[in-house]
C-alpha cells in the first residue's frame, strides 16, 4: 500500500528557509514520479516542483526557481523540499504526491497524496 508523510512544517519567517520532508513506503516502481504542490485559501492546489525517483530528474514551476530545491534519498526513501528567501505572501500547505505517469503537472493526474504539511509565516 502506497502512503506518504510529509514533516518539517512550520513557522518561517520572510526570507527565510525550510525543508519539507515526505517519507514513502509501498513504492517499488522502477520509475515514477514526486511532486510537492501547495495550496492557499481560495486556491487550487498548484504545482511546485517534480522530480523523477530513478533518473534524478526536476522541473519547477517558475515562480519558485531558484529559490526551492526538490531532491531525494533513494536509500531513506525520502523526497525534499527545500524553500529559501520564502517571499512574505500568504503561507500555504504543502502536499507530496506520486504518479506514475511522465512527470505531470496537474494535480489530477497524482493518484496518491500525503496528509499535507502547512508552512505559517512568522513575525
Amino acid at each position: 500500500q502506497v502512503h506518504l508523510v510529509e514533516s518539517g512544517g512550520g513557522l518561517v519567517q520572510p526570507g527565510g528557509s525550510l525543508r519539507l520532508s515526505c517519507t514513502t513506503s509501498g513504492l517499488t516502481f522502477g520509475s515514477y514520479t514526486m511532486g510537492w504542490f501547495r495550496q492557499s485559501p481560495g486556491k487550487e492546489r498548484e504545482f511546485v516542483a517534480i522530480i523523477n525517483w530513478s533518473e534524478n530528474l526536476t522541473y519547477y514551476a517558475d515562480s519558485v526557481k531558484g529559490r526551492f530545491t526538490i531532491s531525494r534519498d533513494n536509500a531513506k526513501n525520502t523526497v525534499y523540499l527545500q524553500m529559501n528567501s520564502r517571499k512574505p505572501d500568504v503561507t500555504p500547505v504543502h502536499y507530496c504526491a506520486e504518479t506514475t505517469g511522465w512527470a505531470p503537472r496537474l494535480a489530477q493526474d497524482y493518484g496518491y497524496w500525503g496528509q499535507g504539511t502547512p508552512v505559517t509565516a512568522s513575525s
